[in-house]
């Protein structure tokens, strides 16, 4: 012991010792810091059981909790949870195929093509990370030994390291895996499984491409932002009429020439509507003081005024013909022949609580083709029939409330159905031009929903939530889809022209490009182009529908001369 402590060892190992205890009660002594507040400072003590005074945590100091009794050691052993891989990656949220659901939230940029794009990229990840996996083998069991009974576990006296046996069929723990075929996955050059080449190299639905970009804008200084007027429309002679301020502008296409059609600022009044005969060059004008006047676009010349047709704003316009039927925010629809010069309405409508926003004549000749849709800032849908004739007894599925219209005089006043769903005003109705009796309705802001009717029966055919607020609708006449334009939204998608497929209602296309609320939609007489005005005062011209095939072009009447008047 002596020649320990005299080796260099044990002289190192003492000045040590003494170092600390010249160290410990140097510790204990004041500290000025930066700021010249003394603080005491100590050693942390060692010992977790023993607290000090100076380790004392303050009352209202927090406690760091403990590690809950785990010793962690220098060796880091990760944790491998046993489980199968493909139940682990279907409990992820949003990972596995999600269900289809009605409920869609419009994106920023989206169209039919990247959506495809996505859900073949989910289903090859989904086969890739996750491929079917075989059944595992049961867990061996000792010959004669059942459930019942309880053997001791004993170690083989014999125990082989390495066993070799020879492919077999009877041996199950043998693959059935033939390495002779040459199209193996093992001689396989591509870089993914066989069920995701068959996912690539299978046909996919072709798909159109629309252009996100419109070919044409055009400036409306004095475009009223205003969700209850309709400003915009596009007669059958190629024609666009635009309501600016107190004055309405006529935009011929083929020509682009522009030609003022009236000013009526100097009877101190505003456009608040217009509307083209469906066939033909006549255009009727609504304004805010309630005025209705009719104008013939080829000469620019006024036909007839009605100075008192509504107390209120005239909003909404529709032609059935030779009738014209006008919305008012007195919440009465008025409808007028004009052939006849009376002044008066030979018919009036009250169903509305609150404004007339929306007005569309279903122009159908068939056994549906005199019926009128009206949506109202009261949140409802009237269906009209001013034929007079009663309906058959049906009853509707609940959701639609019977006007219960009968025949002889006033059989118009009451409404044929009368739907309440929608918790918003309807302004946004378009007719299916394709199947008939199908009928498009769209909310406000308070509903965001396109609902589909069935006015034979009364019932809600299907509902889509787009997330904002739809202010048109209208179907394309050359394949069986709709279009909405919208503005405020939820998400961070606004202001948005989309396209929808009827009836998956899978979203073809979303255009945008407005920068206020898309509130005026009209379509050209071909079908292949939109016009979209908002409140940023400017008119988008949208290519969003195909062309008309070759055979539905011959089929169209050379005396319809509403088309053939360019």
């Amino acid at each position: 012991m002596s020649g320990l402590k005299n080796s260099p060892f044990g002289k190192r190992l003492r000045a040590t010792q003494q170092d600390a205890d010249e160290e410990g009660p140097r510790r204990n002594r004041p500290r000025t810091t930066l700021f010249g507040v003394a603080a005491p400072t100590s050693t942390p003590s060692l010992d977790s059981s023993r607290p000090t005074s100076a380790d004392s945590p303050e009352p209202d100091s927090p406690i760091e909790p403990p590690h809950g009794g785990r010793d962690y050691g220098d060796r880091f052993v990760p944790t491998r949870d046993a489980g199968d891989m493909r139940t682990s990656y279907n409990l992820m949220e949003e990972s596995g195929p999600s269900t289809p659901s009605k409920t869609k939230v419009i994106p920023t940029e989206s169209d039919a093509v990247k959506e495809q794009a996505n859900a073949l990229f989910a289903s090859i990840l989904h086969t890739e990370v996750t491929p079917p996996s075989s059944h595992r083998p049961a867990s061996p069991v000792r010959a004669g030994a059942t459930s019942h009974t309880v053997t001791t576990p004993s170690t083989p006296n014999r125990r082989r390291l390495f066993a070799y046996n020879s492919p077999s069929g009877s041996n199950p723990t043998t693959p059935t895996r033939r390495l002779d075929t040459p199209n193996d996955e093992a001689y396989s050059m591509s870089p993914v499984r066989a069920e995701s080449r068959q996912i690539l190299e299978s046909p996919r639905r072709q798909l159109r491409s629309v252009c996100k970009t419109p070919y044409r804008v055009l400036d409306a200084p004095e475009l009223a932002d205003d969700f209850y007027l309709n400003l915009v429309d596009w007669s059958s002679t190629n024609v666009l009429g635009v309501g600016l301020g107190s004055s309405v502008y006529l935009w011929t296409a083929h020509t682009a020439a522009v030609s003022k059609l009236c000013d009526l600022s100097s009877q101190g009044d505003t456009v608040s509507s217009v509307s083209w005969v469906q066939k033909g060059s006549t255009l009727a004008i609504g304004t805010i003081s309630g005025r209705l006047h009719i104008y013939d676009a080829t000469t620019l010349q006024l036909q007839r005024t009605f100075p008192a047709a509504h107390s209120q704003r005239i909003g909404a316009l529709g032609w059935n013909s030779h009738v014209l039927t006008s919305g008012s925010r007195d919440r009465m629809i008025h409808h007028r022949d004009v052939r006849d010069h009376a002044q008066k309405p030979f018919r009036k409508s009250a169903g509305h609580r609150q404004e007339v926003c929306g007005l569309r004549w279903n122009g159908d000749s068939g056994p549906q083709g005199a019926l009128l849709a009206s949506g109202g800032n009261d949140n409802k849908v009237c269906i009209w029939d001013l034929r007079g004739s009663k309906r058959a007894g049906r009853t509707g599925a609940g959701h639609a409330e019977e006007g219960g219209a009968a025949a002889g005089a006033g059989a118009g006043d009451t409404p044929l159905w009368k739907f309440h769903e929608h918790t918003a005003a309807v302004k946004a109705l378009a007719w299916d031009p394709h199947v008939a009796g199908v009928l498009a309705t769209g909310g406000g802001t308070q509903d965001k929903h396109i609902r589909f009717w069935n006015v034979l029966y009364g019932n809600m055919l299907s509902e889509l939530d787009t997330g904002s607020q739809v202010c048109n609708l209208t179907w394309s006449l050359t394949s069986h889809e709709i279009v909405s334009t919208h503005g405020f939204s939820s998400t961070t998608a606004q202001n948005q022209i989309c396209i929808w497929k009827y009836p998956s209602l899978d979203m073809v296309a979303a255009l945008t490009g407005h920068t206020s609320r898309v509130l005026y939609l009209a379509m050209s007489p071909d079908g292949e182009t939109i016009v979209t005005g908002a409140g940023d005062e400017t008119l988008r011209f949208w290519n969003a529908f195909p062309k008309r095939d070759g055979h539905e072009a011959k089929r169209e009447s050379r005396l319809d001369y509403g088309r053939l008047i360019r």
